[in-house]
């Protein structure tokens, strides 16, 4: 089980950074333009994916800033964000790697954001939703970078899994 989201987190870091090289290419009007996606721009919607990160890995680890809202801009400016995607993105794949098989099949308690209630269930689906997440959410930054005219950005896992970095997990 460990190795399985020890896939997800390279992977997690891979096709950050892929999204991230591509929306460097943008102008800083393209960054910020509301183009209708759920977080409206790139901008937001990598914004969000920090904040969202921050909140699970403060429930994960009962450490760590976590904003109070899903739309929290932690940023505005891509260059800074990047370096904090990438902080964060080091410290998921370390705490996956200091977790156990048993850890990973265990419980954990957290308090929910969006309507303060108390949730207790296992880690290995939590960890399933969070990895979910974040591709759910660089596929909307991938369909912004399509609607600006850019390049199509390849984030499918097995094309990860050939990759060098992820040949491990193929």
């Amino acid at each position: 089980m460990k190795q399985h989201f020890r896939m997800f987190a390279a992977y997690n870091q891979w096709a950050n950074m892929r999204i991230y090289d591509a929306a460097a290419e943008l102008t800083a009007e393209e960054f910020e333009r509301d183009v209708g996606v759920f977080f409206k721009s790139i901008m937001g919607t990598l914004n969000h994916l920090v904040a969202a990160d921050r909140i699970w890995m403060k429930r994960f680890t009962n450490g760590g800033d976590a904003p109070a809202s899903l739309d929290h801009i932690t940023s505005r400016d891509l260059a800074k964000l990047r370096a904090i995607r990438e902080a964060e993105d080091k410290r998921i794949i370390q705490w996956i790697d200091s977790q156990s098989d048993r850890a990973l099949v265990g419980r954990f308690t957290y308090m929910t954001v969006t309507d303060l209630r108390t949730i207790s269930q296992r880690l290995a689906p939590a960890l399933d939703h969070f990895f979910n997440h974040q591709t759910h959410h660089r596929g909307q930054a991938h369909a912004v970078l399509t609607v600006l005219g850019k390049p199509s950005v390849t984030l499918d896992l097995v094309y990860f899994q050939r990759t060098e970095e992820g040949r491990e997990f193929a």
